[in-house]
């Protein structure tokens, strides 16, 4: 069994969790998001990133506004949409009832 798969795997489940999370904290840049996965030890590829802030905005869990650069073209800072943010709540409730029953079963504290 390959364990790299594996892996790749279980952090794919969690991304839109996670950069749900980020931008709740605040109004980002896709770069923001992976400059803060990264800053946690989850590395996202870009080429991973923007299909799924994609299909995040096309979920209307998100939405954007675009800002002027003075350094090159015109930047998209993401944020969430109320039906964004009642998504995220309801990741967090299942994360953690998640997590719990992990480490329950891998602790043995039945």
């Amino acid at each position: 069994m390959d364990i790299q798969n594996t892996q790749s795997q279980m952090r794919k489940g969690i991304l839109e969790f996670c950069i749900l999370s980020i931008i709740k904290q605040a109004e980002a840049y896709p770069s923001d998001i992976a400059a803060s996965m990264k800053e946690a030890n989850l590395q996202i590829l870009e080429g991973t990133l923007y299909p799924l802030l994609t299909r995040l905005k096309n979920a209307n869990l998100l939405t954007y506004r675009w800002v002027e650069s003075v350094s090159g073209p015109p930047r998209k800072y993401f944020s969430l949409t109320p039906e964004g943010l009642a998504f995220l709540k309801e990741l967090e409730t299942t994360w953690k009832e998640l997590s719990f029953a992990v480490n329950q079963i891998t602790h043995n504290n039945f």
